[in-house]
């Protein structure tokens, strides 16, 4: 999904999802844009200036320009490594979740209220989750302990996997990428402590000492585990060795960006024999899954987990097995266990300076774990039918515009053009809310189990999806949670989506006019619908399989058009010894120069044969890009700068802004740049 907010808690390192290998859309701080979209009525509501800062050159640094009053006069939260425009709305969002689960806690007026009650109820007691230490993982740890051979090594491994543990490697369900109609087994690399596998070999003074903090963490928590300190010392020095070989063994994540390097076909016995040693019998029998064929994302790194099982003993597997389980359930343990988690995840990766309030902690775990339970009351309080028809029409408007690029493009051959089209028709809308609501009822939720309830939740998600191989693809199904701030585009499903919890301002105000609206939110629609056609999106069809449908001369033009994308962006500073990487955000960059240059011809359109009203001494056009940028504001420590440059697909906001309106001539002369101003001309849609 495209990340609107970017997470300030700690990042879920090394999971990636099998289930959709192929990174689906994410603009942090995107779309909103469609809340209630009146009825496009042009109004002469007042633009709110109050963000520029008027001292900078909008043709200089157009962020700057449009972001710079309100960048100076929103520090980010102590609580928070970033604070931006989607993290308000995020906030707001969370109010309303709680205020859900207060009522759900106190009186429950069903059974999926009183799970998520309980869930939230539990997490909330301090008290009780600080007299029980590390005593919810005793009965895991000592299973972990019982580990003898091989055969039960992936037994447990099954088991861990099961209750939401990222051990060893990850295991899943997903379209086929060449049949998008069937499901079927995914295997694909996992197992990681830190964000990346460049956390664990840049040579940096940054990265060093990241690597010290993360060991010296890792034996904090083995200490609080009950270990002794020379042990516990011994022990984080195994499980970084441990890791290190797990990274070593995996793709890196710009090569992962190419849906082809992650699609492997193999039967199970192919797969035995790709990694063998591992009781791959053993480990299928005990999450009660027939697979006969899987796509394993990632050969290579199977071929070092069998490495590993040869020279790593079965007490060092055990030590590495028991750290994944401190490591996800940290947040859930005695208030000891919380603060070490924070201040390695928190503050030394990110550079937050204060945890965030228990009760927003636990407002995101109910959502993660009964997330449309507690959506489903999300919606009946927030979000009507009405919503649902405004944000449909407004996607309409953008992704005609994009038709009417797509048949005007020079570069593209008519049947190329054509099968283009038909991609862009046959994509799907899911917006607000699901038809159907998820069946929680299996679940079993205590009110005095926090740690078991997380378990039993991930169990119900994990044999959901795995439940579903061998069956058709339920094209109904949501990606993501309803109260969710984000958006974004799936290339198998060919669709977009956007949950109940983006659709408000402040990214479309009903009370501002169409020019800021449709820099805001059709700007992030039209970024969704470019995802379609970016680097990874475009070489799934229509019907989302991976196939190339593309004329040779026109693969070869769009290469050419986006290597100018890549290049632009790869030039741009996160830090001294840091550049943006072109290649690892060039699907992003892409988007959001399609989006923008989208949003600009659906307004053009709506514009025409209207009187243009100046407000507040700006042109409907200009009014248009700062629209844009205003989304984008947004304050970052210099360590979640760090973070999201070296493991996160989209640019910095900065960059996202001037390195999208440089290459648009319209936004030149709405600003009346001139000649000589460091203009661009990059264009791919």
């Amino acid at each position: 999904m495209d990340q609107i907010v970017a997470k300030s808690r700690r990042p879920k390192a090394g999971r990636e999802r099998t289930a959709r290998i192929v990174n689906v859309s994410r603009w942090r701080g995107l779309l909103l844009l469609l809340a209630a979209l009146s009825s496009f009525a042009q109004t002469t509501a007042t633009y709110p200036a109050t963000g520029i800062d008027a001292s900078i050159d909008p043709c200089a640094n157009f962020y700057k320009y449009a972001c710079g009053t309100w960048l100076a006069g929103n520090p980010i939260p102590n609580d928070r490594s970033i604070w931006g425009r989607g993290n308000e709305l995020q906030e707001r969002n969370q109010i309303i979740l709680r205020n859900i689960l207060d009522q759900a806690s106190a009186k429950p007026a069903n059974d999926a209220n009183r799970k998520i009650g309980a869930f939230y109820g539990a997490c909330m007691d301090e008290k009780a989750a600080d007299s029980r230490g590390a005593a919810p993982l005793r009965a895991e740890f000592d299973r972990i302990k019982a580990i003898s051979d091989i055969p039960s090594l992936s037994v447990e491994v099954a088991r861990l996997q099961r209750s939401g543990v990222n051990a060893m490697f990850n295991f899943r369900s997903g379209q086929d990428f060449k049949n998008s109609t069937e499901v079927i087994a995914q295997l694909d690399q996992g197992g990681l402590g830190l964000p990346e596998k460049d956390y664990y070999f840049k040579v940096d003074q940054a990265s060093n000492e990241t690597r010290e903090k993360y060991v010296q963490h890792i034996t904090k928590m083995f200490e609080l585990a009950g270990r002794s300190r020379e042990q516990s010392a011994a022990d984080a020095s195994l499980v970084m060795r441990v890791e290190t070989e797990l990274a070593r063994a995996s793709m890196g994540i710009t090569l992962r960006r190419d849906p082809p390097n992650v699609y492997h076909l193999m039967t199970r016995d192919q797969l035995a024999s790709t990694a063998p040693l591992f009781d791959w019998n053993g480990f299928f029998k005990t999450i009660h899954v027939d697979v006969p064929k899987l796509n394993v994302a990632s050969p290579d790194f199977l071929k070092g987990i069998y490495t590993l099982l040869k020279s790593v003993s079965m007490e060092d597997w055990k030590i590495y097995l028991k750290w994944q389980t401190l490591h996800t359930f940290a947040p859930l343990l005695s208030s000891e266990f919380v603060n070490e988690d924070f201040a390695f995840f928190g503050v030394t990766l990110t550079g937050q300076k204060e945890m965030r309030p228990r009760w927003k902690r636990c407002v995101a775990l109910t959502d993660g774990a009964l997330g449309e339970a507690l959506g489903q009351a999300y919606v009946d309080s927030t979000f009507g039918t009405q919503g649902k028809e405004r944000t449909l029409k407004l996607v309409r408007d953008i992704e005609a515009a994009m038709e009417q690029d797509i048949k005007t493009l020079e570069w593209m051959t008519p049947q190329t053009r054509q099968r283009a089209i038909e991609k862009l028709h046959a994509i799907a809308n899911k917006i607000g809310y699901p038809e159907t609501w998820r069946d929680y009822s299996s679940v079993v939720i205590r009110a005095d189990d926090p740690v078991g309830n997380q378990q039993r939740a991930s169990a119900f998600e994990f044999d959901r999806q795995l439940a579903k191989i061998g069956k058709p693809v339920d094209k109904t199904e949501w990606p993501v949670t309803p109260p969710t701030v984000n958006a974004g585009y799936d290339p198998q499903m060919n669709n977009i989506t956007f949950p109940a919890g983006i659709l408000q301002p402040p990214f479309f105000d009903p009370k501002l006019d169409d020019s800021v609206n449709y820099g805001a939110i059709g700007a992030v629609v039209g970024h969704e619908i470019t995802h379609a056609f970016d680097d990874q999106g475009r070489q799934f069809d229509a019907v989302g399989n991976l196939s190339d449908w593309w004329n040779k001369e026109d693969a070869l033009a769009f290469e050419g058009r986006s290597k100018c994308i890549q290049d632009e962006y790869g030039n741009f500073d996160v830090a001294a010894d840091l550049k943006q990487n072109g290649k690892l955000t060039e699907g992003e960059n892409i988007a959001d120069n399609g989006g923008l240059r989208i949003a600009y011809i659906a307004l053009t359109n709506l514009l025409r044969g209207r009187q243009l009203t100046t407000i507040d001494g700006f042109t409907p056009q200009q009014r248009f890009f700062i629209g844009f940028a205003q989304i984008a504001c947004t304050n970052e420590t210099e360590k979640r700068k760090r973070l999201q440059a070296q493991s996160d697909p989209h640019s910095l906001f900065e960059f996202r802004v001037n390195g999208t309106v440089v290459n648009m001539p319209e936004f030149a002369a709405a600003f009346s740049c001139k000649a000589g101003t460091s203009m661009k001309r990059c264009r791919v849609w």
